[in-house]
């Protein structure tokens, strides 16, 4: 029958129809599993030992892109009825046959490893990165190694990585498993070179090696002098050098070793020569890949009153939520952290300057009031170093502070300690390379350039190189086995530029600024970035919070705090893993 022209024009009107069956190609490999286990117009035979899967080279080359290559081109199997395949685990390659036509594959502890490598071998990406992640979801102290190594094997970068990652910041875990054991020399070797392991003492480091010695310590006990010297002993106290490390016998018996520990006492009894003895032993492990959540503490509103305002940024999420606030307002606080324990030292309350002190801890959700300090301090630098608190400074409502005390969580008391060389109020305090660092502040009459540094077994504080700016109000943090310094106000202006310091060069080169001017700024580290919190920009209080990439050298802005308006202290509480 012949169809009659719509009255309609055809311009309106299209005169064809497209009709899709979009359940069409999930129904038809649905289909074709089921005729190929019943054997049914199967046109190939995979052989894996004595093991035979018939499928159809139609859907092994459309899914697998081994089989693709192998099937579309003038290789000789593409033409053979049976092709035998060697080195991969046929319950894997069934697996993965099955996959090709059902889009399935149920992953478990027991088979991911041959299923990872059967993957790796037909170049099914999508398996293998499902794999990777389901082993990045289950990486022990007890595992890493293996997985690390595997990873290696096969490719799988963002695996090797992963394991990595997890073997520094879970060393002191991973050197008590039976997988770091059975590690050789070289891989051990690896290990001990290794700048990113998180440790709270060079002496878990020697106990790993020790360790691994005594494991088969006939065939081990030759290798002490080389693994010894890749152990960085001039970090180690002199207490611990003398009472535990000299006593080993695997090293009193080795004068190669005893000379090792000799250099490392020297490196204490003669500060002055430490420039001469700098070597890769005298490099600090720095773990920058712990994830912490940040705490800001106390500071001001926009309208200047003093704040017992908490509250936590958690960098995985980008945002803040409140705290559990302190039990005392508390501005121009100093802030440390201390075996996994939030201090906030002194400060202004609005009234008075402080001398009280107070500890969050995370677990219980709660703050506790500890020991109040010898002397009142706001505008104070406070430094954890050596299981001990350090209270740097600051201003007692009278005069600038040159007087330095440190707490001892075990008596609850604090103890008196050397004057730093200069009175400084509003200095930046940080550790660096296992001695405390106090930069910039000011007397009450002069804004400061300088630098100077306490070494805690000799008990003297030493001046270094002076910053390239003189600064009160910074921010500063050690960050790399470096100093980095922001922010400020020099006297005339607030300052956005950034410096840093290199021990080993002794010298500050800058770096790029804030985008912000900040003084009265918190400068933390966590995950590999730095974080500039709050401060004031000259106009105002600051809520603002900016992130430095030091790869790419360029700060960006990231959530700002809800409840503080600057001058907040902060510390970053390492999340357990």
């Amino acid at each position: 029958m012949r169809m009659s022209p719509s009255p309609t024009s055809s311009d309106d009107l299209s005169d064809s129809l497209v009709f899709c069956e979009s359940d069409l190609p999930a129904a038809g490999y649905s289909a074709m599993e089921s005729i190929r286990r019943q054997g049914k117009l199967c046109d190939v035979t995979l052989k894996v030992d004595e093991h035979k899967f018939s499928a159809h080279r139609i859907v092994l080359a459309a899914s697998v892109p081994y089989f693709h290559a192998m099937f579309t081109t003038d290789m000789v199997e593409s033409k053979q009825e049976e092709i035998t395949m060697s080195g991969i685990d046929p319950s894997a390659l069934e697996v993965l046959v099955n996959f090709s036509y059902s889009g399935r594959v149920i992953i478990n502890t027991q088979n991911v490893l041959s299923i990872l490598a059967c993957a790796n071998f037909l170049q099914l990406q999508v398996i293998k990165n499902a794999c990777c992640s389901f082993l990045k979801d289950r990486l022990y102290a007890s595992n890493c190694i293996g997985i690390r190594r595997f990873a290696e094997t096969m490719v799988c970068g963002d695996l090797f990585q992963a394991s990595t990652s997890y073997l520094h910041k879970q060393f002191v875990d991973v050197a008590c498993s039976d997988e770091f054991m059975q590690l050789d020399k070289s891989e051990l070797i690896e290990l001990l070179n290794m700048d990113e392991l998180n440790v709270t003492g060079e002496e878990q480091v020697f106990d790993a090696l020790i360790g691994w010695v005594r494991h088969d310590e006939e065939n081990r006990e030759e290798f002490m002098p080389e693994l010894l010297g890749l152990v960085r002993l001039p970090l180690i106290r002199p207490q611990i050098l003398t009472d535990h490390i000299s006593a080993v016998e695997l090293v009193k018996n080795c004068h190669k070793c005893r000379d090792l520990v000799d250099e490392a006492k020297d490196y204490h009894l003669m500060p002055e020569r430490r420039s001469m003895l700098k070597s890769q032993r005298t490099k600090p492990r720095c773990c920058n890949d712990i994830t912490g959540l940040i705490y800001a503490v106390g500071g001001l509103t926009r309208s200047g009153e003093s704040l017992h305002a908490v509250e936590v940024y958690e960098p995985t999420t980008e945002s803040w939520k409140v705290s559990k606030p302190m039990t005392t307002r508390r501005s121009r606080v100093g802030v440390a952290v201390l075996s996994g324990r939030l201090y906030a030292v002194g400060g202004y309350d609005g009234h008075i300057r402080l001398n009280t002190v107070e500890v969050f801890d995370p677990h219980s959700n709660e703050w506790w009031d500890m020991a109040p300090m010898n002397h009142r301090r706001s505008a104070l630098g406070v430094a954890a170093l050596d299981g001990r608190v350090y209270a740097c400074g600051g201003y007692d409502g009278v005069s600038s502070l040159s007087s330095v005390e440190c707490y001892d969580p075990e008596t609850n008391k604090w103890y008196v300690v050397t004057d730093m060389t200069k009175s400084r109020s509003a200095a930046g305090v940080a550790v660096l390379n296992g001695e405390i660092f106090a930069a910039g502040g000011h007397d009450g009459l002069q804004i400061f350039n300088t630098v100077e540094c306490f070494n805690r077994f000799t008990g003297r504080w030493t001046v270094v190189q002076p910053m390239q700016s003189k600064r009160c109000r910074l921010g500063v943090t050690a960050f790399n086995g470096k100093l980095y310094i922001c922010g400020g106000y020099d006297g005339s202006k607030f300052l956005n530029t950034v410096e840093v310091y290199d021990p080993v060069a002794n010298q500050w080169t800058y770096v790029s600024p804030m985008n912000s001017r900040r003084s009265r700024v918190a400068l933390v580290a966590n995950r590999g970035r730095l974080f500039a919190i709050g401060g004031y920009d000259g106009l105002s209080n600051l809520n603002s919070v900016e992130m430095y990439n030091p790869q790419e050298d360029k700060w960006t802005f990231v959530s700002p705090m809800q409840v503080h308006e600057g001058g907040v202290g902060v510390g970053v509480i390492p999340l357990s893993s």
